[in-house]
């Protein structure tokens, strides 16, 4: 991998058909091959279901009706979900309301604003069993909430979407500097994906008009970015997790491609209600961490197979592109795209 700063590209989905079959998109590769082996997760389906419905492109939509009928699938009759499935097609594991859960409502969310019915119309009956339900777990919740604001903004009034937005805003917590100015954060931890809890209230806050929950989510992605900035490019928390003991001006590894897709999306979210070019520039700066703007100076994708590599060491990249990695990847790209350009270079 060189050092020097990649050309960007459009989002290419190459790599994410190699690791698709008739079944669903497999969720593990050694290199650009993939682990059939391990099989199939609601998690990565219900995140490639996210990114084809954004591409609205006719060139994806096979990746799109894969992922559809996969996470459909995945929710029961109770409206729990299971998340793993073998070479076989046969689910291993338990209905939950973990992640897969909260991911699950994430896609279908997207899915039933697709203009094509054969998408909107099953996705949608999807959603509306899978939200009779609710996750003790907040990221479960964020991811959920997510997609309840997208069949909100398009089902206006929807009382399924209404109720989980205002249940996940409890769930989550409100945060302020006023309270905690050093920690604005509603755990004691930063763990994985965590600006989609600040991205979760600032959906659900707009689509509920509930400014407390909108601005608690402004206040809480600032102070995200901010914390995760580092000599004008991201820094993000490593594998380990970050509390307020850990040194801020330390780089931690590993760093994981899903931190600056979730920093992506509740970006980009911020943009669109706001306006606020603050926000698009860091659209664009999770996009840099891909190609080379991080704290090794790795490039994070590979411009030949449009995958994303699986980590970023203290002094190496993991050259496997996995499921998680490349639609991080993929996603960000996607995000990039619709800010303005000139924003990164903006003070």
């Amino acid at each position: 991998m060189s050092t020097a700063t990649a050309t960007i590209a459009a989002p290419d989905f190459r790599h994410l058909r190699n690791l698709t079959d008739d079944l669903g998109l497999f969720e593990h590769a050694e290199g650009t091959i993939p682990r059939p082996e391990h099989g199939y997760c609601t998690d990565d389906n219900a995140r490639l279901l996210v990114a084809s419905t954004i591409a609205s492109d006719a060139a994806v939509s096979d990746l799109l009706s894969v992922s559809l009928r996969f996470v459909v699938d995945s929710v029961t009759a109770s409206g729990a979900v299971r998340n793993r499935m073998d070479i076989t097609g046969r689910w291993t594991d338990t209905p939950s309301t973990d992640d897969c859960w909260g991911r699950a409502l994430w896609g279908l969310g997207f899915a039933a604003t697709n203009a094509e019915s054969a998408v909107a119309n099953p996705a949608l009956d999807a959603f509306e069993t899978a939200a009779a339900q609710r996750s003790r777990w907040s990221r479960a919740m964020a991811f959920a909430a997510i997609g309840a604001a997208e069949v909100h903004a398009v089902h206006h009034g929807h009382r399924g979407a209404e109720q989980l937005l205002g249940d996940a805003i409890d769930a989550i917590g409100l945060c302020s500097y006023d309270t905690s100015p050093a920690w604005v954060w509603p755990e004691p931890m930063l763990r994985y994906g965590n600006a989609v809890l600040a991205e979760a209230l600032i959906a659900a806050g707009n689509a509920l008009g509930r400014d407390d929950a909108l601005d608690a989510g402004l206040r809480m992605l600032r102070w995200l970015v901010e914390l995760q900035s580092s000599h004008g490019h991201f820094s993000v928390v490593g594998t380990e997790g970050r509390t307020r003991a850990h040194d801020p001006h330390r780089p931690q590894f590993d760093q994981q491609p899903i931190e600056l897709a979730a920093l992506a999306d509740a970006c980009h979210r911020a943009w669109s209600l706001t306006g606020d070019s603050y926000w698009a520039r860091h659209v664009l700066l999770a996009r840099d961490w891909f190609v080379g703007r991080n704290d090794v100076g790795l490039t994070m994708w590979d411009r030949e197979t449009g995958g994303g590599f699986d980590g970023l060491h203290h002094d190496r990249v993991n050259i496997n592109q996995g499921a998680e990695s490349t639609l991080a990847c993929v996603s960000t790209f996607q995000r990039s795209l619709s800010v303005p350009s000139r924003s990164v270079d903006a003070k």
